[in-house]
Order: structure tokens, then sequence, then C-alpha cells
């Protein structure tokens, strides 16, 4: 499974338009999106657009990288065929389906931290040493919730699908999840609506950390039953596929 892991990062670091879009998009957006505002709180969260948004786009990143990169990945090794020639190996199904997740979870860390280091060295953002690890440590972790999502989406759906379906997953839980916007701003029908979603749950990880806590008992609650729920159906889609084959 360490082989298949260190293949699958070596692929995605190969890919340019991969790295472009995980890597060097979220801290280029974050820029456009927090560079020239003022330092005014955004109401109802106590953090200026810097803070606020050092967190969204580092997880809108890590995202990105996992969610996307993913789902298509295996779609295509579907069709080419690549996943029945694993399956002949000793390799376990669940084995598959962990080494998918942890290489592209390993994959998003230099987005988190290109949006971190932006954060710091142009806008300005000032933090305790426990504050930055946490956050980075707390966004890459959770990353993993979506890097399962990712799997289970590319057995879900063929290579013609999975790329409109991924996309609705992706916009649709970014936007609801207050990763463009902080959710204030949103109608109180939006808001109630994202207290359950993995997304709020994901960025209020680094959020809480920002103002000097920790994060919320309900936000990791939450990002574990997804975790849990998404990993389930990745794998129970795997079978369901190699039953097929």
């Amino acid at each position: 499974m360490t082989t298949l892991i260190k293949l699958e990062i070596i692929r995605a670091l190969r890919n340019k338009k991969f790295m472009f879009f995980s890597v060097i998009y979220p801290p280029a957006l974050y820029l456009i999106i927090a560079g020239g505002a003022d330092s005014k709180p955004i109401p109802g969260t106590g953090l200026d657009m810097g803070l606020y948004y050092m967190v969204s786009m580092a997880a809108f990143g890590a995202m990105t990288a996992v969610l996307l990169g993913n789902s298509e990945r295996i779609a295509k090794e579907r069709e080419q065929g690549w996943v029945r020639q694993l399956r002949l190996t000793a390799l376990p199904g669940r084995g598959y389906v962990a080494a998918k997740i942890a290489a592209a979870a390993t994959v998003s860390l230099p987005s988190i931290l290109l949006v971190m280091i932006a954060a710091a060295t142009v806008k300005g953002v000032r933090l305790e040493a426990w504050q930055w690890i946490a956050i980075a440590v707390g966004t890459w972790l959770g990353s993993f919730v979506f890097a399962a999502l990712g799997v289970a989406i590319g057995y879900l759906a063929s290579g013609d699908a999975v790329r409109p379906i991924s996309m609705l997953c992706f916009f649709a839980l970014a936007f609801l999840g207050g990763l463009w916007m902080p959710m204030t701003l949103l109608p109180q029908w939006v808001q109630n609506i994202s207290e359950w979603l993995p997304t709020h749950a994901y960025a209020a990880l680094g959020t809480a950390v920002e103002a000097g806590g920790a994060p919320h008992v309900k936000d990791m609650a939450i990002l574990l039953g997804y975790l849990l729920l998404f990993v389930g159906g990745a794998a129970w889609l795997y079978r369901k596929d190699t039953r097929k084959a």
C-alpha cells in the first residue's frame, strides 16, 4: 500500500493542471479576495477578512485536491482497467481505498501551507505559533473527509459523468458551507442547513483556533460522522464494482 501511495503522489505532482488548481489557485484567490480588504471584523464572526478567508481558502484548496482530483482519477482508472489490474495483486480493497485517501490528503498539504504563508506575508496575519500549527494540522486532517467522498464519487459515476457530479457536490458544499462568504451574510435558512454540512464544520475548526479557542466538539463529531459515512460508502461501492468485474 505504501508503494501505491507514493505512486499516486508522484502522478499528482506531475499533473500541471491539477497542481495549478489545487496548489497555486487557492492562495491566489485568497489574495484577490482578502488582499485589498480592510481589517474591520466581519459581523457575527469576530474575525477580519484576512483571518476568515485564510481558513476558508485553505479548506477550499484542500477540497479541490482531494475531492475533485480523487473522483476524476478513480473514474478514469476504472475505465482504463487499472483498478482491475490492481485486483489481481495482493492489495486488498480497503488498502486501495485507504491509499487513495492518504495520497490525496498528502498532496493537499502544500495548498494549505501556501495560503497560510500568503496570509502571513502579504496580508500581515499574526497568530501564536500554536495557532498556526493547529490550523494547519486541523485543516489537513479534516481533508480526509472529502478525500473519502472523492473516492465514493469516483466509484459511483462513470468517466463522462464524474466531473459534473463532483463539481456539483464541490461547489454546493463550498457555498453552503461558508467557504466563499461568511454565513452571517446569507439567509437564516441557509445558515440552518450549513450547521450540519461537513464544509461548515471543516472551516469552523480553523476559525475557532483563530479566535483563541479549541475546535468545538460538535464540529469534530460532524466531521467524524461524515468520514465514517463516506468511507463506508466508498468501500461498499468498491465491492459492488468488484462484483461487476
